[in-house]
Formats: C-alpha cells, sequence, structure tokens
C-alpha cells in the first residue's frame, strides 16, 4: 500500500519497545506492517527501563531498529526521542550513520535531555546541566557526520582531533529532530537551530494540546518550511498550519492490539 498523505502531511505511529512482541524480532514485524498499512514512519521512545517500570523487559531501541530498517523498504525510521545526555555522542553518531546506510536514507535522530526521573542518567540531574550536554552533544554530531577531522572543546566534552569517515546517505545530514516542551525557551530556540520539531506543550504532568497556532509560530519563527510532528486533534488542520507529520502513540499492550492499531492505517479524509 502507497504512504497515505493528508494535503502533503505524512503519518507516523511511535512505540515503546517493550513488554511482549517488542522485542527487536516483534518490532521488525510490526514495522512490515505499518509500511503495508500506509504509515509513513514508525518512531521508537528511547528506555532502558521503560518509563521507570521494570515489570515489564525493554528493549534496546537502537538494536530494534536495525531489525526494522532490514524489514522494511520504504517507510522512515528513528528515535522520537533519544535522552543524548546518557548517551555518548560519539557512539550516537557512529550508530545513527550504520541505521542511516542500513535504511538505505531513512533513518531521523529524535533528540531531548531526558527525563530527569530516569535512574541512568545519575541522581537527582539538573535539567540546565542535561540541556547543556545536550547542545554541546548536538555540535559534536553534526560535525562528525561531515568526516572531516575536528577537535572540540566544551565545558561537558572535550575531543582532540577526532573524525568518523563513514558519512550518512542523507545530505546535508541525518535529519535532527527536537523533543521537550515547546515552552520552554531553550528547547524552542533547540528546535529552530536543528532540522524538526517532535516536541510537546507544557509539562509531562500538566499536558497542553499543541493547536495549529502553535504551528503557524514556529514556521514563522523559522522563517522557512521545515519538519514539524504533532498528535492528536484534526489531522487536516495542522496539515493547513504547516505541520509535515502527524503521529499516533500506541501504549505498551499485547502483540495482538498493537498490530490491529497499525493494520487500520492513518487517518483518512
Amino acid at each position: 500500500m502507497p504512504v497515505v498523505t493528508v494535503i502533503g502531511m505524512r503519518f507516523s505511529v511511535t512505540v515503546g519497545a517493550v513488554g511482549p512482541g517488542r522485542d527487536p524480532r516483534g518490532l521488525a514485524e510490526l514495522a512490515r506492517a505499518a509500511e503495508d498499512s500506509g504509515w509513513a514512519a514508525m518512531f521508537l521512545e528511547d528506555y532502558l527501563v521503560y518509563q521507570g517500570d521494570a515489570t515489564q523487559p525493554t528493549y534496546d531501541p537502537w538494536i530494534c531498529l536495525a531489525a526494522m530498517a532490514a524489514a522494511t523498504s520504504r517507510i522512515r525510521i528513528g528515535t522520537t526521542v533519544t535522552p543524548l545526555p546518557r548517551r555518548r555522542p560519539w557512539k550516537v553518531a557512529a550508530e545513527a550513520v550504520a541505521l542511516d546506510h542500513l535504511s538505505g536514507g531513512r533513518f531521523v535522530l529524535g533528540v531531548g535531555i531526558g527525563d530527569p526521573g530516569d535512574p541512568f542518567l545519575g541522581r537527582a540531574p539538573d535539567p540546565k546541566v542535561l540541556a547543556e550536554m545536550l547542545d554541546e552533544g548536538l555540535e559534536v554530531i553534526d560535525r562528525l557526520w561531515t568526516g572531516e577531522q575536528f577537535s572540540f572543546e566544551g565545558k561537558h566534552y572535550q575531543l582532540d582531533r577526532v573524525q568518523l569517515t563513514a558519512r550518512p546517505v542523507q545530505t546535508p545530514r541525518i535529519p535532527i529532530w527536537i523533543g521537550g516542551n515547546m515552552l520552554v525557551p531553550a528547547v524552542r530556540r533547540r528546535i529552530l537551530r536543528w532540522d524538526g520539531s517532535c516536541a510537546y506543550k507544557g509539562s509531562t504532568d500538566a499536558p497542553q494540546q499543541i493547536t495549529p497556532d502553535d504551528v503557524r509560530a514556529l514556521l514563522a519563527e523559522r522563517g522557512e518550511p521545515f519538519d514539524i510532528k504533532v498528535s492528536g486533534g484534526d489531522p487536516a488542520d495542522f496539515a493547513a498550519a504547516g505541520a509535515s507529520w502527524w503521529g499516533r502513540w500506541i501504549a505498551p499492550a499485547s502483540p495482538e492490539h498493537t498490530l490491529s492499531i497499525i493494520r487500520k492505517g492513518p487517518p483518512r479524509r
């Protein structure tokens, strides 16, 4: 089935790599079903322990993405989002390049500061420090993807004459989408600096619905089209405002339930 669009908007589905049927093999099958059902992308949340719940097994999303890439040929794959401060940026850069080659240039890197409650970020992490690490990490990744040698002297990362010779398939780089609360000035600045937004609105304990006016405001600030991924609301209204992606999140569920949602395909107007 061809990818379904509404006035140029593409549709994605997002899941966590957690629980029965969402191991690498199961996610490869779900990604293949998403491709066959008209979705344009399938994204994974990036957790080591899914939302702090250790009662269900959580699988490494990057290994799962490799299985998904090998099982599909058209849809985009990626993370929404990877908490970059939890990772070494040079390792993320190399893994992203490998996934971009494996998928034939279909990978998207979504990033954020991570959940301050994530135990793998350390005890009581300071969101300001996490934001600094995210900004520095993105600069390191961007420069590593050029394939050129460089040095970097930051507050959190220092590199001396480093180089990754393998470059992404996509040019000028693998798309970097920014997550987080779009009402936070630093997040908004980051969105306008990079390639797209998969941000939410409001705090996680007091979420707000992104509106078409929010999309118009982001595009006006940017001054040019760029990827904006939203969820909820009427996809047609968001498409008219200039959003390029509408996403559906599927909570952890049985393999049969997840598959049934995916096979229904994207919204159609």
